[in-house]
């Protein structure tokens, strides 16, 4: 029976469909739980758990986000924008398995079976010989798992599936829940590797319940902009591995192709200008050097804008106050833009002095040069009385800035400082360095 109304609550559109099953019968013709015998604890360190050989994508990339590969039984939840990249993705990690002879299948509920093949056929050989099911009904889709007992199996999209028990549409909180938990089930018991590739709100977030990033193992987010040819692959969550890890990826014509050196992309793209500062962040276990640019613009908008792209809204806004109290740049009266070049995003606090300075340099009109006339390269944490913090891994920052010859680099002090830092303990030494120069901080390489 439809009810939109809650009889208790008196509430509209809070109903939400259910699926009850029955619940078996013990021998005296009760149904209460735990009729039988209770289950016996067991300690952990006398646990068997076999060492399981993880499942190589043969995209170095993808497998080091994941943690060193895909885990047999685990489910990994693949989010993104509409034409990031995803299916690209999981059609060239498919096509590199089932050419290293593992067995593979493809779900797809969006697009027929010839669709999909047109799409892999720039995406060579290997792709062209992954199996293909167009399927929606999840009762049908789990049987195919079970008859065919992939290794690896991709689900494109779980928002797509649908159970005959439910009456709701596909998509709904309880479909997908109920998607979830079924090929959950299948996925533990045959040991197969599932990835859900899911759709993502207009605020960037995986959409569905959050229930859906519970159950699975792993979430990873795809990123970018579709005008532009970079990607960035990371993890929200990983049962298996670092959630800091970064992939970064170049969509050509041949499908997507891993920047194994992102750093040397982006210095390169790098210009001494005003407003422009290149940062020394670490993603993961890996160094990144990224172009933060600002621009400031006077305006009679009241109140003036405050846009970031790849950065933190309100981080922004937190940096602007502490440079206008203890850095001595006040840009109230004019609309303040930062941006991070490429389309990559950070969230680290080391790009506060990068943002910092980018904002100071375009606020002044000087660009920030080392002394071989080369972008300024920064890192440092903001304390709001206007104190510069320490970021771990300086040593590793400073050793990639140094690889293409940005020297010095500017930072908070440290205890065993490397070589080819120049260190400030506060935002306004900081600022004030970068108008008298670097000749005498500038470290033999």
């Amino acid at each position: 029976m439809w009810a939109g109304q809650c009889g208790g609550c008196g509430d509209w559109n809070t109903l939400e469909e259910v699926v009850v099953r029955a619940t078996p019968k013990s021998s005296g013709g009760t149904a209460r739980r735990g009729a039988g015998a209770p289950a016996r604890s067991v300690p952990l360190r006398d646990v068997t758990a076999p060492r399981e050989e993880r499942l190589g994508t043969g995209i170095n990339e993808f497998d080091r986000v994941l943690g060193g590969g895909l885990v047999p039984g685990s489910l990994v939840l693949l989010g993104g924008s509409p034409g990031i990249g995803k299916s690209t993705i999981t059609a060239m990690a498919l096509g590199n398995m089932a050419g290293s002879g593992r067995q593979v299948l493809y779900v797809t509920g969006e697009e027929s079976v010839a669709q999909v093949r047109m799409r892999a056929e720039r995406l060579g050989e290997g792709a062209l010989s992954v199996p293909a099911l167009a399927e929606t009904d999840l009762g049908s889709v789990i049987a195919a798992i079970e008859a065919e007992r992939p290794e690896v199996c991709v689900i494109d999209s779980v928002q797509t599936l649908h159970s005959a028990e439910l009456s709701s549409a596909p998509g709904s909180v309880a479909q997908v829940r109920e998607a979830a938990n079924g090929l959950m089930e299948v996925a533990k018991r045959n040991g197969t590797a599932l990835v859900l590739v899911g759709h993502v709100t207009k605020e960037g977030a995986v959409a569905g319940p959050r229930v859906l990033e519970h159950l699975v193992d792993c979430v990873l987010l795809f990123e970018g902009e579709r005008e532009r040819s970079y990607r960035t692959l990371r993890a929200l969550k990983n049962r298996f591995g670092a959630t800091s890890e970064l992939g970064v990826f170049e969509m050509r014509s041949g499908g997507l192709v891993e920047v194994e050196d992102p750093s040397a992309r982006f210095v390169g793209e790098a210009t001494a200008a005003p407003g422009s500062v290149v940062l020394c962040a670490m993603e993961g276990t890996r160094p990144l050097l990224v172009e933060v640019q600002a621009l400031v613009a006077p305006t009679e908008v009241v109140p003036p804008r405050r846009v970031a792209n790849g950065i933190d809204r309100n981080r922004l806004a937190m940096i602007l106050a502490v440079l206008s109290r203890h850095g001595g740049v006040s840009v109230g009266g004019a609309d303040v833009f930062v941006n991070v070049a490429g389309g990559v995003r950070v969230d680290e606090p080391g790009a506060d002095l990068a943002i910092a300075l980018a904002v100071a340099s375009a606020h002044r009109n000087e660009p920030l040069t080392d002394t071989d006339g080369k972008p300024l390269a920064c890192f440092g944490e903001i304390g709001l009385t206007g104190e510069l913090r320490y970021v771990a891994h300086a040593e590793r920052r400073v050793a990639e800035a140094l690889k293409f010859g940005l020297n010095p680099v500017l930072g908070p002090q440290i205890k065993d400082a490397p070589r080819g830092m120049d260190m400030k303990p506060t935002l306004r030494s900081a600022l004030g360095a970068t108008r008298k120069g670097f000749g005498v901080a500038r470290a033999a390489a």
